[in-house]
């Protein structure tokens, strides 16, 4: 229970069919729980007083035992483009303070229409401990529970319409499947993002990917590879040190011929590291025959990390190279830079 809800209970906290007990043994009806529900997720109302359609006694007695929200909002940045960065704390009773990052992005050009994508996280800290990500640098503290995690999409659509998500903030999901699935249960069936318009991001833990896939995942997948050589990406990404990369890409070609989905594969640029001709000649001899996108991505500098952000010319060549022969890639150049764009960031301030 968070500082703010006091001893009140976080609705998203409880199951339908709670919900419903609760809201009976307050002087409600059944429905009263399906209406109050779904003006928190789809409508995103977080305040009790102004559901005119519930009775008034019943109001009152939801504002003083159920909490729309279990956290609190600790700090907010806009950038100049308008991305906005939360800093979400879920505190629990007698535990340390859990604080994530929340990404609301808008569209590039508003005119067009269209809602904003949003990150979210998976986990208050990361136990991968990439060295170029500020997501890892206190280690892991806990597992989000799936009812914070569908508490980032409703503070996120209070910021604007979502026309997509994708789970790539702090936190590596895999490891917090279970949450994360019955969260996007949620996200799917009662905020209307469909399975097409979520991406989760993970560094690729062969075996559970191949668990995964069977199951019809509501989502899109995305691998974080950084490197085409074994024994750098176990240096970039050290939870995946001796994992061979021909296994992690074996474990996507399954996924895609399960789900019938196409991998994305991201890559950070590091300048001088993963960036050469010959990195992008080897990482494109290893994905020529396979069905996948790469998505570049130009390191965003961080604090103490020993890397540098690479220069245009720099990944245009790299592009080049995986376009000569036949991988199609994407640049994703990180927005609002100027407000701690790397996922974080933010966090890894607060605590300092």
């Amino acid at each position: 229970m968070s500082a703010e809800t006091g001893a009140r209970v976080p609705l998203l906290s409880l199951a339908p069919a709670e919900l419903a007990e609760l809201v009976v043994r307050l002087g409600g009806r059944p429905f009263h729980a399906k209406i109050l529900r779904e003006a928190v997720l789809a409508k995103g109302v977080l305040d009790f007083a102004s559901l005119t359609s519930l009775p008034r006694v019943l109001r009152e007695a939801l504002e003083r035992e159920v909490a729309p929200l279990s956290g609190r909002e600790i700090d907010r940045v806009v950038s100049r483009d308008r991305t906005t960065k939360l800093l979400l704390s879920f505190a629990r009773d007698g535990g340390p303070d859990a604080t994530v990052e929340t990404v609301h992005i808008p569209p590039h050009d508003p005119t067009r229409g269209g809602g904003a994508t949003l990150c979210v996280s998976t986990q208050v800290g990361c136990p991968v401990g990439c060295p170029f990500c500020a997501s890892g640098k206190a280690g892991l503290v806990r597992n989000l529970e799936a009812h914070e995690i569908v508490e980032q999409y409703v503070r996120g659509r209070a910021l604007g319409e979502l026309s997509r998500s994708v789970v790539m903030g702090i936190g590596e999901p895999l490891l917090n499947y279970a949450n994360l699935s019955a969260a996007l249960d949620v996200v799917h069936d009662e905020l209307g993002l469909g399975a097409r318009k979520v991406t989760v991001s993970t560094v690729g833990f062969p075996e559970r990917l191949r668990r995964i896939a069977p199951t019809k995942p509501r989502f899109q997948l995305a691998i974080s590879l950084h490197s085409p050589d074994d024994e750098q990406r176990g240096e970039l990404v050290p939870a995946m040190a001796g994992v061979p990369v021909e296994d992690v890409l074996a474990a996507g070609d399954h996924w895609f011929e399960v789900t019938g989905r196409e991998v994305t594969y991201e890559y950070v640029l590091l300048s001088g590291t993963n960036d050469s001709p010959g990195h992008a000649e080897r990482l494109a001899r290893r994905l020529a025959r396979r069905r996948c996108t790469v998505n570049l991505i130009p390191f965003n500098p961080v604090p103490g990390a020993p890397y540098a952000r690479p220069i245009l010319g720099a990944v245009e060549r790299f592009q080049t190279a995986l376009a000569e022969l036949r991988v199609v890639s994407t640049v994703r150049w990180s927005r609002g830079v100027e407000s701690d764009a790397a996922c974080g960031q933010l966090r890894i301030r607060k605590l300092a």
